[in-house]
């Protein structure tokens, strides 16, 4: 399971550690990523994400899960992300 959020592409970057003495080690700043069930309305079915806080905040200040993924970019998407976008466009043209 890789270290990635599914809506944002949040991942892990790296830095210092730095010490009082200011000695430098590398480090990793991982994203907090939360395993967490999101509703489509426009399909009435629920998904499973791995998704970052972040992400959480920005879906629910968008309007939910559907509203977000109509703005999203593909680039930034997993491929369960993207695939579930192409199902609520064809969904919403549909209706």
């Amino acid at each position: 399971m890789s270290r990635r959020c599914e809506l944002t592409g949040k991942g892990p970057m790296s830095g210092n550690n730095v010490s009082h003495a200011n000695n430098k080690t590398r480090r990793r700043f991982l994203p907090n990523l939360q395993d967490v069930s999101l509703q489509s309305e426009v399909l009435g079915r629920s998904f499973k994400l791995r998704v970052s806080s972040a992400a959480l905040r920005s879906v629910d200040h968008r309007g939910g899960l559907d509203a977000y993924l109509a703005r999203a970019k593909d680039e930034e998407l997993s491929s369960n992300a993207q695939k579930i976008k192409r199902d609520v466009a064809k969904a919403q043209t549909a209706a």
